[in-house]
């Protein structure tokens, strides 16, 4: 015990005469280190990391100036030497209490045209100090990261303090660094979550191309006819790490995963299904299945980079073994290409099919499923509900009598779009997957259909399908195809 606590005593030290704090005792340094919340250790590799890519320089004194403040003309140019903004924006912001021969001219232009570090009447004021907010603000902007996760990364910095050092701007910077994306991204881990969800980490975060679905498919090959669902989806708070989805596991099977035509490593299939708490009608030709936080259970849309800002107060961040506040949760991953079977008591069991972006609406986890197009539930029938990825406590119902909303009108919002009315809101995205048909007064028809997340209230956006186009001055007859809504507005017409 004495010469571990000799050894950190002289190693803090040896860091203070390196960074500039030679001259304080050693409880001093201590209570800084404390207040500050970063472990000197970790200051020192985000400095040395920095000092070799050239975005952080030490005064002529030899020292680099942990404790003090940072200004922001300091604050540009490690901003824009870290995340390689030389030239990224078309025009330089004119400034007008920046000499141009400044050292920090280029960066603090470049950084105001990029509405990275605001301005007030074109005044930068380079030799003001950054807050921890501000500095949260401006590395997401610059790496175009979601603030709640540079809020996370964030919070071993002093709050409260009304300025960020140098130290701490290092910090937040190097791990910043770390999250820029790379076309050259390698695997470092995979592993299960439950049947239908991988957790997946690499040694940098995904191109938005390498992202997309179409080109993930391509890169993410997996053996034993497990395929990708949807894309992958960087979690909140992490530098690199993913929830992929995947057609549903078989438990005594161990997979191997290829990326980009590289063998990146194996895992074993899971048998764990998610739990959902209920299955219930919600239409004439829909049901839902019910999961809830209380039980531990948490869409992917409420935990990944993506949707954080759109999710208020029901985004969280889950730690590297997903957990929060103590509690470890079950993550479900996107629906898209999902099943399940219903079965009518005494009839044969069909395929419902995920309805698209229904799943954790209204602030609710409540993933909808469809009959197959012209099938109804019928009024009075026990229906029960099985899934392979998916264990239902309530997996029966009796389905009821519905009747459905009325459609009171509709409205051209440009030549391909039509918005419509419904007599109440349907909540939880019920438009989705419905269409419906304009006929003009020569009896020409087209089709349009649920434009997905468009909803507003009780009213929904509906798209013209194949090219089509609204005629300006033609007026026309629109109706909902199905029964999913009644009634039938007339005198929509394109001014």
């Amino acid at each position: 015990m004495n010469k571990n606590k000799h050894a950190n005593k002289w190693a803090a030290l040896m860091l203070a005469a390196a960074l500039g704090t030679a001259s304080l005792p050693f409880n001093v340094l201590q209570a800084k280190a404390a207040e500050v919340m970063i472990a000197p250790e970790d200051i020192q590799q985000a400095i040395q990391e920095l000092s070799g890519l050239r975005v952080i320089q030490g005064y002529q004194d030899g020292t680099m100036g942990i404790t003090n403040p940072i200004t922001r003309a300091e604050l540009a140019k490690m901003v824009v030497l870290t995340f390689g903004l030389e030239g990224a924006a078309e025009n330089q912001a004119g400034l007008t209490d920046v000499n141009p021969n400044a050292w920090y001219s280029d960066y603090a232009a470049e950084l105001a045209a990029l509405d990275i570090m605001t301005t007030t009447d074109g005044r930068f004021n380079p030799k003001g100090t950054v807050t921890r907010d501000e500095l949260v603000i401006i590395v997401s902007q610059a790496l175009k990261r979601d603030v709640k996760s540079v809020a996370y990364w964030a919070e071993r910095l002093r709050e409260g303090a009304g300025h960020v050092t140098r130290g701490e701007a290092a910090y937040l910077l190097n791990t910043a660094h770390q999250a820029i994306p790379s076309a050259e991204a390698k695997i470092t881990s995979v592993r299960a979550l439950n049947t239908i969800t991988l957790m997946i980490t690499l040694d940098a975060p995904l191109t938005a191309d390498n992202e997309v679905f179409a080109q993930a498919k391509e890169d993410f090959v997996f053996s034993d006819g497990l395929a990708l669902t949807n894309m992958p989806r960087l979690k909140t708070g992490s530098i690199s790490t993913y929830i992929v989805p995947t057609s549903a596991q078989n438990q005594v099977t161990d997979y191997t995963l290829t990326y980009k035509g590289q063998k990146a490593g194996t895992f074993a299939g899971s048998a764990t299904k998610l739990d959902m708490t209920e299955a219930r009608q919600v239409a004439k030709d829909t049901f839902e299945l019910e999961a809830l936080k209380s039980n531990g259970v948490v869409d992917y849309g409420y935990v990944i980079s993506a949707y954080s800002s759109g999710r208020g107060e029901n985004a969280f961040i889950l730690d590297e073994n997903n957990r929060a506040d103590g509690k470890a949760y079950q993550v479900i991953s996107s629906g898209q290409g999902r099943e399940v079977t219903i079965t009518p008591e005494g009839g044969l069991p069909m395929v419902a099919k995920y309805v698209p972006f229904t799943q954790s609406t209204d602030g609710k986890q409540e993933p909808k499923f469809r009959l197959p197009e012209g099938q109804q539930l019928t009024p009075g029938v026990t229906y029960t509900v099985t899934s392979d990825w998916a264990q239902i406590a309530s997996r029966t119902f009796v389905a009821k009598e519905f009747i459905p909303l009325e459609m009171v009108g509709a409205e051209a919002i440009g030549e391909t779009s039509v918005a419509v009315t419904l007599s109440e809101d349907p909540g939880d995205e019920l438009f989705s997957g419905r269409s419906v048909e304009l006929i003009d007064a020569e009896g020409h028809k087209q089709v349009a259909v649920y434009k997905y997340s468009s909803r507003k209230g009780a009213v929904g956006v509906f798209d013209l399908t194949e090219g089509d186009k609204l005629r300006a001055g033609t007026t026309y007859t629109v109706t909902p195809v199905g029964e999913w809504a009644k009634g039938t507005s007339t005198g929509l017409t394109l001014n």
